[in-house]
């Protein structure tokens, strides 16, 4: 049977940098080539680009993660019900999210109670109490807060035991319900876990891979002072001394969208009288623009690596995604004078009709981005557009081919 893929193949140049650290404070690397390889994790950039999704898309079609759930419900039961107190609001709002979800919900505990807390610690009786939260991040839609915000109003309208009200014949299920449908885009795209309710489980659409580089790197150290500005010009040294890693890297960055699971996924979500391609074409314009412009922010103050893509490849393909990682399992050569830009979309513009000839798989429609003379190898493969007519283009063909399905 028929899909519908949308591949997204990036080429994007990053100045010394560290936008994605391990736990020494290292750039994250990988093996790959034989070679060691800059790598930025699928987390990064996916977080990035939920980041540039609130610029994107309305909020009412976004989602929040957090553990601070029961705050996120309460705030929506207040918006509407202004009299309420907090601290009137957590019961009933910690019994409905448990109930929809089957996370535990408990009082926070002492040391992130007296991080978030500015009046004192948790042992200062002067300090502002704390919600319940969650024991662990729980992924929900501004909809789905929305549905259960109206369960919560209903049960403190009736004065009942929040305990007691859960209990009532219904009334988990029209919670389950309300938790399982109306996805937002960013838990469409990137799925959702619930480790305690997995029947509400929502599998990610969006596959998202680990950036590499396509050349070798080495690690290099900045070896950094600060001067006490109050210093007199007989104190010398400095205030402080550090070091901070980093490495510069050409990058290959790859994500697919399952167009079909996308759009089951939305469904639950649509308003009425509204076309199904309608939410998924936003979607889906969403995506390519958030991950194309996005940027990890890890150390974006020290290094300032604003950089966009070299060159933005999106395949509209029938049958699987296909990433052309395999065109750097070679390594660009690291101390070629030409740079590495060249030279990766030479490797590119070989590897992909390669690929696509051998196993007769070639894409439906393929649509390139790229700047200057460096990515004119990459030009034969598609049709060049500017990034803005990709994301339209991309667009209605994906609205167009769910409208023929019907």
């Amino acid at each position: 049977m028929s899909r519908t893929i949308v591949d997204v193949h990036i080429l994007q140049t990053v100045p010394p940098s560290n936008i994605n650290r391990d736990d020494t404070g290292a750039p994250k690397s990988a093996v790959f080539g034989g070679v060691r390889r800059s790598r930025v994790s699928s987390q990064a950039w996916k977080k990035a680009t939920r980041k540039a999704f609130e610029e994107l898309l309305n909020p009412a079609e976004l989602g929040v993660r957090t553990k601070k759930v029961v705050d996120a419900l309460t705030d929506r039961v207040k918006a509407r019900e202004e009299s309420l107190t907090a601290d009137q609001v957590w019961p009933m709002a910690a019994e409905i999210i448990t109930a929809a979800t089957g996370a535990k919900i408990e009082a926070p505990s002492r040391g992130s109670a007296a991080k978030g807390n500015r009046k004192g610690d948790a042992d200062n009786p002067a300090a502002e109490p704390q919600a319940p939260q969650s024991s662990y991040l729980l992924f929900l839609s501004a909809r789905q807060l929305d549905g259960l915000a109206d369960l919560a109003i209903e049960g403190l309208g009736r004065k009942a035991d929040p305990k007691v009200f859960v209990k009532e014949a219904g009334l988990k299920a029209r919670a389950k319900q309300i938790a399982s449908t109306r996805h937002s885009v960013d838990i469409a795209l990137f799925g959702r876990m619930v480790a305690d309710t997995t029947d509400i489980n929502v599998d990610a659409a969006a596959q998202v891979a680990h950036a590499l580089s396509v050349h070798p790197v080495d690690l290099e150290t900045d070896y950094f002072t600060a001067v006490d500005d109050r210093n007199s010009d007989a104190e010398s040294g400095a205030g402080m001394i550090g070091t901070v890693d980093f490495n510069s890297a050409t990058l290959y960055r790859y994500a697919a969208v399952d167009i079909d699971l996308l759009t089951k996924n939305l469904d639950a979500g649509l308003t009425d009288g509204e076309r199904s391609g309608a939410p998924v074409r936003r979607a889906v314009e969403a995506f390519i623009e958030g991950f194309a412009l996005s940027m990890p922010t890890g150390k974006l103050n020290t290094f300032g690596n604003n950089t966009l893509p070299d060159a933005v490849i999106v395949k509209l393909r029938s049958a699987r995604p296909i990433s052309f990682v395999g065109a750097f399992e070679n390594p660009i050569a690291h101390d070629t004078a030409d740079g590495h830009v060249r030279a990766a979309c030479q490797a590119l513009a070989e590897h992909i009709p390669a690929v696509e000839g051998a196993f007769g798989d070639p894409a439906d429609h393929t649509w390139i981005v790229r700047v200057g003379k460096q990515t004119q190898d990459l030009a034969d493969l598609g049709d060049e557009v500017n990034l803005r007519d990709l994301v339209t283009r991309v667009g209605q063909a994906v609205e167009g081919r769910l409208e023929k399905r019907g």
